[in-house]
């Protein structure tokens, strides 16, 4: 583990290599799991108030879930995340022309719709921050979807943190990314790599 301020990080971070491949999972972190995006209360009221700005790449489906029940609901972990569609696709999910998942936040962001990018859960993904009581917890969510993005980053030879780092940036500040940067410096060099 490494500690960076109130931050407890898994090695996973310096030690596995990842860089996503969408031709090769598609976008599947916006469409498979248990619930939707984490949202803190800034990004929500955000996503609220631009709705109807994003409301023209949205499915059907999904306008059909937001008129009902809004853009969020509170999971079982009791979390504000964000609406998804037949326990599945987040309400923001929207495919390319290629059939690739992609977010309709990150759409009108890249688009100069508006001006917020995504939420940070989304950014970071695939890293969990979880909050307790005196530090955050931030963790690798391994699992098979990643599989390819893990391949490809071994090849280009991208750690998990080096990929993350504009996510990581814009959570946690400049200071801490390099304060990571150093800590995976040193960990490979004692190492002898």
């Amino acid at each position: 583990m490494i500690e960076i301020g109130d931050t407890v990080l898994s090695l996973d971070l310096i030690e596995r290599y990842f860089c996503c491949n969408l031709r090769k999972c598609r976008g599947a972190c916006c469409i498979e799991g248990e619930s939707g995006a984490p949202l803190t209360r800034q990004e929500f009221d955000y996503l609220q108030k631009m709705l109807p700005l994003l409301w023209g790449d949205l499915s059907p489906e999904a306008k059909e879930v937001i008129n009902k029940q809004g853009i969020a609901y509170i999971d079982r972990e009791n979390d504000v995340v964000t609406s998804i569609i037949n326990g599945n696709d987040c309400v923001f999910a929207c495919h390319d022309e290629n059939d690739i998942c992609r977010c309709a936040v990150e759409k009108a962001y890249n688009e100069g719709r508006i001006d917020f990018r995504k939420p940070v859960s989304c950014h970071l993904y695939p890293v969990r921050v979880t909050q307790y009581r005196n530090y955050k917890a931030v963790n690798y969510h391994c699992w098979k979807i990643c599989r390819a993005a893990e391949i490809l980053g071994e090849q280009k030879q991208i750690f998990l943190y080096q990929f993350l780092k504009e996510a990581f940036i814009r959570a946690f500040g400049e200071e801490w990314y390099h304060a990571l940067d150093a800590c995976a410096k040193e960990y490979w060099r004692r190492k002898g790599k």
